[in-house]
């Protein structure tokens, strides 16, 4: 990884009594995707702003590119910010929108051209330069706030909620070309977002931030498939969680007894206390379901690794169909199962018996 571009240390931040931050350290990498994620009001806004400088951190040192940023004013730092409503100004047209920032630092004329005409065809918008806002649809004027930042060419490159606006189909699209420019330009974007699946298909690293604090920073995939805690788990898309007391730990394997579900049997040992705040958590990928009597060979010993239930519910979303099965013990699990061919959801129905099933590798336990 490359040497960091942004150093938030012991960075808080008050309002009044209530800490909107709280202790913040990390390092975020030149040339990155960095994502803070987290739910509404957990203060990943209040952080992204005392980056760009709107706000100010009440403990603690912010640097960018090595320079300490507490006394260095939001237009004299070297990063812009695309805002979650874009700012788009209504009387210019997409050329002025662009040039604005380059015309106000006096750049030469011809720089100003060639330098627009590059950003927007950097965001698609070649030969759009002559419109009006108004004669845009929201991704446009989105591609519009981002060609303005990214023609400043900005050392950080700050997005608060980006694509927040744009309808579901839109900002998937989006998501792909955001990741694209990024790797095109090589610039260090840094993106809030509540969405875990924009974030998880943007995002170099995430931290997920919870109450002011981070409570886990790692890639995507480790994110989902190695939450450090209960609220990463259950943040992180979807997923079943279950009490459990540990029976045996050992090195190459362990046994947990979760009176929800039953048995679960690990092929890894479990490091850390075996306190009463032990958690067990399975995502519904991850449940084989069968009919009764069907086994799966998942290596489990007897009596562990397995469930029995009666679907209650089922939502099909086309690729994949969610299914909330109801166990024997009155607890309703999540199963999502892919749609492979155009009879796949047909298999299994309302009331249907089945049998549950998952292999060791899948659960992963929670300590906190």
């Amino acid at each position: 990884m490359a040497d960091p571009i942004i150093q938030i240390k012991n960075v808080t931040k008050r309002f009044g009594n209530l800490a909107a931050v709280d202790n913040i350290s990390l390092d975020i990498k030149a040339g990155e995707f960095f994502v803070l994620l987290g739910p509404s009001g957990c203060g990943k806004t209040t952080l992204l702003r005392m980056i760009a400088g709107f706000e100010v951190p009440t403990e603690g040192q912010i640097l960018i590119d090595g320079q300490d940023m507490a006394s260095v004013p939001p237009n004299k730092r070297p990063v812009n910010m695309v805002f979650q409503s874009y700012a788009v100004f209504p009387h210019m047209s997409v050329t002025d929108n662009v040039g604005y920032g380059l015309k106000i630092a006096r750049t030469p004329k011809n720089e100003i051209r060639e330098r627009v005409e590059e950003a927007l065809s950097l965001v698609q918008l070649h030969g759009l330069g002559e419109r009006m806002p108004d004669q845009l649809s929201g991704g446009q004027r989105q591609r519009v706030a981002l060609a303005r930042s990214l023609v400043m060419k900005p050392k950080v490159l700050l997005l608060d909620e980006p694509l927040s606006a744009l309808d579901a189909k839109l900002r998937a699209q989006m998501q792909f070309e955001l990741a694209d420019i990024q790797e095109k330009v090589g610039i260090t974007f840094v993106t809030v977002t509540h969405d875990q699946d924009e974030a998880l298909s943007l995002a170099t690293r995430i931290a997920v931030i919870n109450k002011g604090q981070i409570a886990q920073l790692a890639g995507c995939s480790d994110l989902y498939e190695y939450p450090a805690n209960r609220f990463v788990a259950d943040f992180i898309g979807s997923v079943n969680i279950f009490d459990g007391r540990m029976l045996i730990d050992e090195p190459e394997q362990a046994m947990i007894d979760c009176p929800e579900i039953g048995r679960i049997y690990l092929n890894h040992g479990v490091t850390g206390s075996h306190s009463a705040d032990l958690w067990v958590a399975i995502r519904p990928e991850k449940i084989h379901m069968k009919r009764p009597g069907e086994r799966d060979g998942d290596d489990a010993p007897d009596g562990a690794n397995h469930a029995q239930g009666v679907i209650k519910g089922m939502s099909y979303l086309g690729d994949i169909t969610i299914y909330e099965v109801e166990l024997t013990t009155g607890r309703k699990v999540r199963v999502s199962r892919p749609n492979l061919s155009r009879t796949d959801q047909l298999q299994f129905t309302w009331e249907d018996k089945v049998a549950l099933s998952w292999h060791p590798s899948s659960p992963v336990v929670l300590l906190s």
